[in-house]
């Protein structure tokens, strides 16, 4: 069976690599670990070995290209396969119009099979069943779902081993920082094999499955001789993680069976568990004091350690902030062991100097959580990928935006009586549904024309003002929570606004969201009002600047004067509006400059929804 040949990760760090020699050609032997190609990274080169013994059948990435880790950049038919393969072009030898009986001729030198229950079925309907099946198999892989994702956790198969699957039709679900979404399958066949189980977070381009090609031959085989697949160990390379570790889940061959089934949750369970801590869990020493994780490779930590050196203390000069070998190796070099310098990171982020590395002038809460007591009954669960990632996001908004909120009460009656009145015949002409969130959406752009620095962002020590008003509508799913973008929503109208939002927050529940769909936003509403609360205290999605909550509408008793001076008590349909706004940027007055001007929009409503 082929093995493919992959660009290795060679730290964790680095999400692509430069092949920049190979060291054996197509149709030379290898044996496993001889050295086979050479690749070079921003932190190393070094000779790749290969995978298995057998002939170099492909190379699918020439020298000098880079790609990502992961990639499959060559393919090795390992030994035994790669005899039977080369045997296999001697069929076609034969004349083409074979009568019944010289094929059957053309058979006979062939070794007998076992003795079975049923008779063998013909020599000729079985050859084009092996041929098709012993061809290459079609790779399933990881997908990159946007230009700053590298990797993504396959959170559910929709398909299991033996399965047939046509091109396009839902294969896997994924989910990462990004969107959670539903993976078609690349090609038409039989599902024949699954790489990676559900629940692990591979990198993009990771080979997750194969469709068609040996597997499927190598599982019909048992078959065709009386024995169940299962029997003859099909899909045992999916109920192992890696070589060493124990199994952690039940082959997508035996669902469905009586006596497995009952044991595939709990296998799972500890599988993501696992995966949780695999994916998530640093040392306390490689983060900042505000509990952030620093970027480095093993080889830095390496260093630090063996230098007794705190790596929130060293600033990083690769991407993103990342510490590289020659960041360490210089600190080391200009502090010496233990040393400190005197700004530190975390003097930047922190007010007041850093008296020691074991004194942060901060605390690291995220970095030692608090347990309750042994004892406590109750259930412990792993997050989700979604929720593990939220629960970040939210994090670092809080370490970066100074969080501050205005409530304001609006009088929504008017809108009220509006969506009443009209509801029926916007639905029936237009086919969607009338609902409150476009008429505040037009409100708010009405704000940021009052004060346009609600709709900036913080880059560096500048501030942006966005051209476009791109709205973030938060929608709530049964897993979690996800912030699809309303493009350049100034330049809608209410009917086109309604669209946008309801076609956005539908294909969101059914996780057919794009990675762009979810991005570039500029602020986000978010209307947690649907479920009753007054009010709430929403956190900023970063780089923005600001978020609107909605609350609940209720009737209430309100003192209304007219035109004349004359009080009365009225019974109106009110709603609070909260502005969770970075006091770093917008101060105080600009906020409610800008909460005045969406509440007198909203109060003096006199626009046509369509």
């Amino acid at each position: 069976m082929p093995t493919d040949v992959i660009m290795p990760q060679m730290g964790e760090s680095i999400f692509e690599g430069t092949l920049t020699k190979w060291l054996k050609k197509p149709g030379d032997k290898v044996q496993r670990d001889e050295p086979l190609f050479e690749i070079s990274t921003d932190k190393v080169d070094a000779e790749i070995p290969a995978p298995a013994s057998g002939v170099l059948r492909e190379v699918k990435v020439a020298e000098g290209t880079t790609v990502q880790v992961n990639t499959v950049v060559g393919v090795i038919d390992v030994e035994g396969s790669a005899v039977a393969s080369a045997s296999a072009p001697a069929k076609p030898a034969a004349p083409a119009p074979a009568s019944p009986q010289s094929q059957k001729a053309a058979e006979a030198p062939k070794p007998a099979a076992p003795t079975a229950t049923k008779p063998a079925a013909p020599p000729a309907a079985q050859a084009p069943a092996a041929s098709a099946a012993s061809g290459p198999g079609t790779n399933v892989i990881m997908p990159q779902m946007g230009e700053s994702i590298f990797e993504g956790t396959l959170t559910k198969w929709l398909k299991n081993v033996g399965d047939k699957v046509t091109r396009d039709e839902p294969l896997f679900e994924i989910s990462t920082d990004k969107v959670d979404a539903e993976i078609p399958a690349p090609a038409s066949g039989t599902l024949s094999e699954i790489k990676v189980l559900a629940g692990a977070t591979v990198q993009v381009n990771t080979v997750v499955a194969v469709i068609g090609g040996a597997a499927t031959a190598a599982a019909a085989a048992p078959a065709a001789n009386g024995r169940k697949p299962e029997a003859a160990g099909a899909g045992r390379d999916v109920t192992r993680q890696r070589a060493g570790e124990e199994e952690s889940e039940v082959s997508t061959t035996l669902r469905q069976r009586a006596e497995v089934e009952p044991a595939a949750k709990s296998k799972e369970q500890q599988a993501v568990a696992q995966q949780a801590n695999q994916v998530i869990s640093f040392p306390a020493a490689d983060r900042t004091q505000e509990g952030q994780r620093i970027r480095s490779s093993p080889l830095v930590r390496r260093i630090a350690r063996e230098n007794n050196v705190s790596l929130g203390n060293v600033a990083g000069s690769g991407l993103g902030g990342r510490i590289t070998k020659n960041d360490i190796l210089g600190f080391v070099e200009k502090y010496g062991k233990g040393g400190t310098p005197a700004p530190t990171r975390a003097a930047a982020s922190a007010p007041g100097p850093v008296l020691a590395p074991t004194a942060p002038a901060r605390p690291a809460a995220p970095s030692a959580p608090a347990h309750m007591p042994p004892g406590v009954p109750g259930e412990l669960v792993p997050m989700t990928p979604m929720r593990k990632k939220i629960a970040e996001r939210m994090v670092e908004s809080k370490h970066t935006s100074t969080h501050v909120h205005t409530v304001f009460k609006v009088d929504m009656t008017r809108i009220v009586k509006v969506r009443e009145r009209e509801r029926a015949r916007f639905e029936q002409a237009h086919g969607v549904k009338l609902t409150y969130m476009p008429f505040i959406a037009k409100a708010l752009m009405a704000g940021i024309k009052a004060m346009p620095i609600v709709n900036a962002s913080v880059e560096g020590e500048g501030i942006r003002y966005h051209r476009n008003v791109n709205i973030g509508i938060a929608v709530a799913l049964d897993w979690g929570l996800i912030v699809p973008v309303v493009k350049q929503a100034e330049e809608r109208s209410f009917l086109g606004l309604q669209r946008a939002i309801n076609d956005l927050g539908e294909r969101a529940r059914g996780k057919k969201l794009v990675p762009d769909e979810v991005q570039g936003g500029t602020i986000t509403i978010t209307n947690p009002g649907i479920f009753g609360p007054q009010f709430g205290t929403p956190i900023i999605l970063q780089p923005q600047l600001a978020i609107l909550g909605m609350g609940g509408i209720f009737k209430e008793p309100v003192v209304v004067t007219d035109k004349d001076g004359n009080d009365s008590i009225q019974i109106r349909s009110i709603i609070r509006l909260t502005l969770g706004y970075d006091h770093r940027v917008i101060d105080g007055a600009d906020a409610d400059k800008f909460m005045v001007a969406v509440k007198n929009y909203l109060e003096n409503w006199n626009e046509e929804i369509g």
